[in-house]
């Protein structure tokens, strides 16, 4: 999964891609580079981004999905949203699933939206609100409360109709360094073995700030915890440069 943000302040390539034409350059680099699937967000989930209402991730997005499905029509086309709204422009715009870093908590009629759309769901562990997404929690056992999280919204999801379901452990969303990296660690653990599991650790600061390293200055570290997640049985990879696990 390549990651296309629409975003002008976004901590990795923020302004760098939200016009038309950069938008499907950076598509075709991204697919050209073994992506299979593009994660576009219009909104940045960094700690002290901007929040920005339905609307304006609409306004963002514009023809972009549309486009690059015209363009590249073999490609499978995730929206990184929280509002039902979202989901149902990009629904009517032809997107493949729906990658929801709030577990429908952040806003009530999104898990409805996905229901009658029909689209592949992915639901990450995280903290309630918006407000607490990088709060840091203290568990008694990380994979524990993940997997007890997923069970129950699960559930839930299946009771609204919603059966094609990819977890999401949720890197980089209020946890601490220790927590990430037994997440990594006991990866193989979550998740029950039913469901596929997708891996975000691209550029996440638990990597480089441990090493006083920004961002683009951990491409061995990341590749190595890349690699072991896979060999632990993930079975999408969300990252930035796609090229890097060539």
């Amino acid at each position: 999964m390549g990651i296309l943000n629409l975003t002008p302040d976004s901590f990795s390539d923020g302004g760098k891609f939200n016009s038309e034409k950069n938008a499907l350059k950076q598509a075709e680099h991204l697919l050209k580079n073994g992506a299979t699937i593009i994660d576009i967000g219009a909104q940045s989930t960094r700690p002290n981004a901007e929040y920005l209402n339905s609307e304006e991730e609409i306004r963002r997005i514009g023809s972009i999905i549309s486009l690059i499905k015209k363009e590249f029509p073999e490609s499978l086309i995730s929206l990184d949203t929280f509002y039902a709204d979202v989901v149902q422009f990009g629904f009517d715009e032809g997107i493949d699933l729906v990658n929801d870093i709030s577990a429908g908590q952040f806003d009530p009629k999104l898990l409805d939206a996905v229901a009658q759309t029909g689209l592949p769901y992915i639901l990450m562990h995280g903290n309630p609100s918006y407000a607490s997404m990088h709060e840091k929690v203290i568990y008694d056992d990380i994979i524990i409360s993940i997997n007890r999280f997923f069970s129950k919204k699960i559930l839930e999801l299946k009771q609204k109709g919603i059966k094609d379901i990819i977890l999401d452990p949720g890197f980089g969303f209020g946890k601490t360094v220790e927590d990430q990296y037994k997440i990594i660690h006991e990866f193989e653990y979550i998740g029950f073995g039913k469901y596929p599991v997708l891996a975000g650790i691209s550029k996440k600061s638990f990597i480089y700030k441990p090493l006083r390293k920004q961002p683009n200055e951990v491409a061995k570290e990341t590749l190595d915890l890349h690699l072991n997640l896979i060999e632990k049985g993930a079975k999408i990879v969300r990252l930035h440069h796609p090229e890097t696990l060539k």
